[in-house]
């Protein structure tokens, strides 16, 4: 189907374009001009760019039927569509929520809402080798195991492979080396979230540096705003600079949000968070209906804990000026860090990229065409897909049109679902799949494989 997008401002950071022109879409990719279009939409006063790439996100569940739970508003891929996400990164800090390259077969067997990419998460892969204790080591022989079934991932069409080393405080250095070794020579991604945040930042940081070194690929640091968005930002990225000074490859994604969220039961909330953070219970929101919108105490903290340890929570203590700092700094993408356990959760699942580019703009913290640049063809290279990101002749139509005068996340901690303003229209592979609001195909997008 020939489609043509008139009378919009075209914004392309990976050719500097920004201007007002058409743009014609055929068999799905960006096209030539044509002679005719079997459909037009009318851009007028919209901005036309390429569809957003989140690079760090959490993926949708697969049911008992062996079938993605991703046909409603609860879905994690739903709420990506709805702010213009086209391609979604899914599988990080070390967390897969079915085989990775499984997963990979059945969105190509039943579509989804968006385009899947997936990396290998070193915790799925610990888990399966029979190491399930997360502070124990793992053995040579389990060592083995997830080498072998991380690259036999890798080979299958995942990205890269991910870490959350705070997640299995039992790993080290070797481990992660070798559970990594088959992204040599390959420059496919090694994504972490690092073992340790707030003061423990920097030697977290650094671990993980030297560990790149032996493995000699590209890095990826994980939703930066929440390991060093306590006051230590500024040193971070300073050694950040120090590392790419070096012509290492490092880069890093940050949620537009003063507030982290993860599982009550997870190593972040071990005995001394307290004071790691310099907080009391209160900061804490566990979403659950019973506790939604109540105050977190001592009692309430430690039964959730005991008694349903995923439970999300949503925990208000970093800095937002520290987050704010990140997103000016030219190694730094816009990622969600979205996760969902049936529609609860944080508000960065639906908010992260209209907030960013309303809020984030608004303020002078970004231009809309440098807010587009971390959306677009940054991720877009970091993960090696040369027709993802940019709107050239022949890459692939994935397309966002939105209302720079009206874009603007919605979501809030009490209702995470609601869905943003001023996206207008999303294409996948040249197909409209959702238009001012409204899902028009749950089933476009494909496995998106390296």
């Amino acid at each position: 189907m020939a489609l043509l997008i008139k009378n919009g401002t075209v914004i392309d950071p990976a050719s500097g374009t920004h201007e007002r022109r058409d743009l014609w879409v055929d068999a799905g990719q960006i096209s030539p001009p044509l002679e005719h279009a079997d459909q037009i939409i009318d851009a007028a006063g919209k901005i036309v760019c390429p569809g957003f790439i989140d690079i760090h996100m959490h993926e949708d569940p697969v049911n008992a039927d062996g079938r993605l739970e991703s046909y409603d508003e609860s879905s994690v891929f739903a709420c990506m569509l709805h702010m213009g996400v086209t391609t979604a990164v899914a599988g990080n800090c070390g967390e897969n929520k079915f085989h990775p390259a499984d997963y990979l077969d059945l969105v190509d067997r039943d579509g989804a809402p968006v385009n899947v990419a997936m990396l290998a998460g070193h915790g799925f892969f610990r888990h399966l080798a029979g190491c399930n204790d997360r502070y124990s080591q793992a053995t040579p022989s389990q060592r083995k195991a997830m080498a072998a079934g991380v690259a036999e991932a890798l080979e299958r069409g995942c990205l890269g492979v991910s870490f959350g080393i705070r997640y299995e405080p039992g790993m080290d250095t070797d481990e992660l080396v070798e559970t990594a070794s088959a992204v040599r020579g390959t420059g496919k991604l090694v994504s972490a979230h690092i073992r340790d945040d707030a003061q423990q930042v920097f030697s977290s940081l650094r671990e993980f540096l030297d560990a790149g070194l032996q493995l000699e690929t590209r890095l990826q640091v994980s939703h930066i705003g929440s390991m060093a968005g306590f006051g230590q930002m500024e040193n971070f990225l300073k050694l950040i600079d120090e590392y790419r000074a070096e012509n290492r490859d490092i880069f890093c994604d940050c949620y537009p949000y003063d507030a982290f969220s993860t599982g009550i039961g997870s190593a972040t909330y071990d005995e001394g968070w307290l004071e790691r953070y310099n907080c009391d219970y209160g900061v804490l929101e566990i979403c659950l209906p019973e506790y939604w919108g109540r105050p977190c105490t001592e009692e309430i903290f430690h039964r959730v804990r005991r008694e349903y340890p995923e439970a999300l929570t949503v925990c208000h203590v970093m800095r937002q000026e520290d987050v704010d700092l990140a997103f000016r700094h030219e190694a730094v993408m816009v990622a969600s860090d979205a996760t969902l356990d049936h529609g609860s959760g944080h508000p960065r699942a639906c908010g992260t990229f209209p907030r960013v580019l309303s809020r984030y703009v608004a303020k002078g913290v970004l231009t809309l065409d440098d807010a587009i640049r971390r959306m677009t063809i940054m991720p877009a290279r970091q993960l090696q897909l040369p027709r993802k990101g940019h709107l050239a002749v022949g890459a692939d139509a994935d397309i966002v049109v939105f209302d720079p005068n009206a874009v603007l996340d919605r979501s809030t901690f009490s209702e995470p679902l609601l869905p943003p303003a001023g996206i207008e229209w999303v294409l996948i592979g040249g197909r409209p799949v959702l238009r001012d609001g409204i899902i028009l195909d749950r089933c476009a997008g494909r496995s998106v494989r390296g």
